[in-house]
């Protein structure tokens, strides 16, 4: 079993390069930010309380603010919180948080909860610790969107397949909307309890 992707792998890339996924420029990362955002709109509702995991340098975050009344976004990595703290400065509804996810995962509740290539990071038994806290603290009628690379890595301890597969197969939540594309896969799950 590949061991868990923790602060100190992200601090380096981060201090390698301030943007390490090229989060900023990347066309793929454009294309997946457009279509998570239509996700989220074409279910006409505010969020009245969000949690972005792994919100990395705040990109998506910036786009995901205008759609939370609250948002709180959190990222393992000290460098990559600072630059979302001043990339997000202008929302004063948005925190950004240093947090080991899901050890540390913030109370809620939440309307919606994104976790966007970032469940890949652990292995099986954190990510599925991860999912269990997820329903814990995802409000009535709240929803989960998870969305990963489809490309082989080696350097990961799940493939985002496999952490599709995993989702669907370990939770009770409603899988209301998937899109698969040759380089993503997005899942939106929704609490009908």
């Amino acid at each position: 079993m590949k061991e868990r992707l923790d602060r100190e792998y992200f601090e380096n890339l981060y201090e390698q390069s301030p943007d390490p996924w090229a989060f900023e420029t990347s066309p793929y990362e454009h294309r997946k930010y457009e279509r998570t955002l239509d996700v989220l709109q074409g279910r006409q509702r505010a969020y009245r309380s969000a949690l972005e995991v792994g919100c990395s340098i705040g990109v998506f975050t910036a786009m995901l603010a205008p759609l939370c009344d609250e948002l709180q976004a959190v990222d393992v990595s000290e460098r990559a919180v600072a630059a979302a703290r001043e990339r997000l400065a202008g929302f004063p509804h948005v925190r950004v948080e240093r947090r080991r996810m899901p050890e540390e995962t913030p109370e809620g509740p939440f309307d919606l909860i994104v976790a966007s290539e970032v469940l890949y990071y652990w292995p099986e038994e954190v990510m599925l610790a991860a999912l269990r806290r997820f329903k814990e603290v995802l409000a009535p009628g709240g929803v989960l969107l998870a969305v990963h690379w489809r490309k082989e890595t080696k350097t990961y301890p799940l493939q985002g397949d496999e952490v599709h597969e995993l989702l669907l197969k370990h939770t009770h939540l409603a899988n209301t909307t998937t899109i698969v594309e040759p380089e993503y896969r997005l899942d939106l799950f929704e609490d009908r309890e």
